[in-house]
């Protein structure tokens, strides 16, 4: 049986959640979706805790590099 090819998304770290406490948690890992026009803006999409996404100020974020098998079990949550 072959293993399903996982996506690999991007993941942030938060660094700073003033004025959005209820949206996101400092030192929290979240999913960025690309998204070229925010970027080009200063911002990241983002999923919050919500489970909607939404555009944040990218220096409210730090990027991460996950092992790939944190990013299975992070990408299971995402596909139920």
């Amino acid at each position: 049986m072959q293993k399903e090819k996982v996506k690999e998304f991007n993941y942030v770290i938060c660094l700073n959640n003033t004025d959005y406490s209820a949206s996101l948690e400092v030192g929290k890992i979240y999913r960025a979706i690309p998204d070229k026009n925010a970027e080009k803006h200063g911002y990241l999409r983002i999923v919050d805790e919500s489970g909607e996404d939404y555009a944040y100020s990218s220096d409210r974020f730090s990027s991460i590099k996950l092992p790939q098998m944190v990013q299975e079990a992070l990408f299971s949550t995402y596909t139920e």
